[in-house]
């Protein structure tokens, strides 16, 4: 009898199960790194500030970019992070640990502030849904048709609160604490969020549950 060969599918969970521990380990050394920039950034060290601004304004646009559709307002927010950074630092206050999830929260909050104001939407093809880690373009086309897909459910479908959770969770790589911290919540609620967020992107794409 012939053996199946595993499917398309199949592949794309391996591979995005084998980028997501890549992931933890870079996230991992990231934290000790953010550390030591801390210190000498609250020292207001030139090339201390410099590299976090470096490293940091692009993966913040696109956090942003990915919630507010607007590149402009994206590009005005991680200006605002970054200048709140620096006022803070210099005032001896701002982060002392876990500088990754004090930027993203606070770009979480102009935004929430900004859409508060105006509602954008871009044109599908203009959106990067997928990281920056080279997985968009090693990824066949059907599966490069199926993460656009997602990306249209979660723009139509998903309570903002949703798309917040699963934007944060799976596409940053936050845990559920940090997630909670981030948007202000308590872990439960995120967890219930979460699971509402995939139960609706399930039922958009066609996925039955199991039962």
């Amino acid at each position: 009898m012939k053996r199946a060969e595993p499917s398309s599918y199949y592949w794309m969970i391996m591979n995005a199960v084998t980028s997501l521990l890549s992931r933890q380990s870079v996230l991992n050394q990231r934290r000790d790194s953010d550390l030591t920039l801390l210190e000498a950034a609250r020292a207001m060290n030139r090339d201390a500030l410099v590299t976090i601004f470096d490293h940091y304004s692009p993966v913040l646009y696109n956090y942003a970019f990915r919630l507010c559709n607007d590149s402009r307002t994206a590009d005005y927010i991680v200006g605002d992070v970054f200048a709140k950074l620096l006022e803070q630092l210099s005032a001896g206050h701002g982060p002392s640990t876990n500088l990754r999830s004090y930027l993203y929260e606070s770009v979480y909050h102009l935004i929430v502030d900004d859409s508060r104001h105006a509602h954008r939407m871009a044109p599908l093809e203009s959106v990067d849904f997928l990281n920056d880690d080279g997985y968009a373009s090693s990824t066949h086309l059907e599966n490069q048709l199926l993460f656009r897909t997602i990306m249209l459910a979660m723009r139509n479908e998903l309570t903002e609160d949703q798309r917040h959770v699963i934007i944060l969770r799976f596409l940053e790589g936050f845990s559920l604490r940090e997630t909670a911290q981030i948007v202000g919540k308590e872990v439960n609620y995120i967890k219930v969020i979460q699971n509402r967020g995939i139960a609706a992107l399930r039922r958009a794409l066609g996925f039955e549950e199991q039962k």
